[in-house]
């Protein structure tokens, strides 16, 4: 693997940079607050190819590599971690799998508009008692003819306030567990679908995330994704590349706070001097910056590997692991750094430092990605 950018990407991350800081970085602080859903920045993203930066240009997207993914969602993160969030799940959570299980009709009628970001997708698969135990989910779908009646409801919907077409996770059969979950492409405009009030959270407060609900919610039949009973696999299988690009929000957030950290401390003067010229700050800079470089060739690895291997399940799980674990000790030194000002909100460490908890939790905790690790390790090489 070769770790040095490309032309073409190195072009492509001054690119994502200038607009994350011209466009996305001075709304952060406002929509952190106000939880308002930046869609007007989500469009100004796709008018750039960012809604679909993977997919093959054919299908709407910018045909780039995961390398280049990982760069658009660090840089859009470490100016806005609800925006890379955003972006993150249309990528991952929607076109990819519409990519790899979608007809070739199903892709012109929704891959294309995600792709090009005309549309806002999100995933449905989180339920509330079926959350890391996904083969838990309840909502059914049910065969009527031509048609399937979905009722159940999803919580933590990332995009769920605006999304435009949700990727739906509902069992035919209960008694099968994860063989009878099934995939649906459904618009959410659709009769029966309904969502809840935006979600006030810790951090990535402008994220849209809310509660879904189906009430005898017919969705045709050639808006299944995939045949019945592997809606399972293709959750699991998504999830590889939504780890990848955790990881890379993760990175983007612990690079902002290491960079406010160390111009902090170069300014900030106690005792007669810089903080930056004592040895306690000088190692809790060393330590950011080598683990922040470590996750960053991790979650390149990870990128690489979904590239060029059939599977990229371990290096997934790894890089989301420890990219994760790596923010939220980034951030915790960078607030420290700053002292008391690090406290208030007038610092934006303080939203890196709740930002960053949320890595470790969401496409699967720190625990899940331990568990995945260790089956990998032990059973699979």
């Amino acid at each position: 693997m070769n770790i040095e950018l490309n032309e073409e990407q190195e072009l492509l991350r001054a690119e994502v940079r200038r607009f994350a800081e011209e466009m996305v970085k001075p709304n952060a602080r406002a929509i952190d607050e106000s939880g308002a859903f930046p869609r007007e920045t989500f469009d100004q993203a796709a008018e750039m190819g960012l809604a679909g930066v993977f997919v093959p240009e054919r299908y709407g997207g910018s045909g780039m590599d995961m390398i280049a993914y990982c760069l658009v969602i660090e840089e859009i993160s470490r100016a806005c971690a609800s925006t890379g969030v955003i972006l993150s799940v249309n990528n991952s959570l929607v076109c990819e799998p519409l990519l790899h299980w979608c007809s070739e009709e199903q892709k012109r009628d929704w891959l294309v508009p995600l792709a090009r970001g005309e549309k806002l997708g999100c995933f449905a698969l989180t339920e509330p008692n079926a959350g890391s135990d996904a083969a838990a989910l309840r909502t059914t779908a049910i065969r009527d003819g031509d048609e399937y009646i979905l009722n159940g409801n999803k919580i933590f919907i990332t995009n769920g306030t605006n999304a435009d077409v949700a990727l739906v996770f509902a069992t035919v059969d209960r008694e099968k567990k994860h063989k009878g979950i099934t995939a649906f492409i459904v618009p959410t405009d659709t009769d029966g679908y309904s969502h809840g009030g935006h979600e006030y959270k810790l951090g990535v407060n402008a994220s849209g995330t809310t509660e879904l609900a189906f009430e005898d919610m017919r969705v045709p039949a050639v808006q299944r994704l995939g045949e019945e009973g592997e809606g399972f696999k293709i959750a699991m299988a998504t999830l590889d590349g939504g780890r990848i690009g955790i990881a890379a929000q993760a990175v983007g957030i612990a690079q902002a706070a290491f960079e406010e950290a160390l111009a902090y401390a170069a300014e900030r003067e106690q005792f007669g001097k810089p903080i930056a010229r004592f040895q306690a700050i000088q190692h809790y800079l060393a330590d950011m910056s080598t683990e922040l470089d470590a996750a960053r060739l991790l979650t390149f690895k990870a990128a690489w590997a979904k590239d060029h291997q059939k599977r990229s399940t371990l290096e997934a799980a790894q890089a989301k692991l420890f990219a994760s674990e790596v923010a939220q000790r980034v951030t915790n030194k960078a607030l420290q750094i700053h002292g008391g000002y690090g406290y208030i909100r007038e610092y934006n460490v303080e939203r890196y430092f709740r930002d960053a908890r949320i890595t470790e939790i969401y496409e699967g905790t720190s625990e899940i990605q331990k568990l995945v690790i260790s089956d990998w390790v032990i059973n699979q090489r």
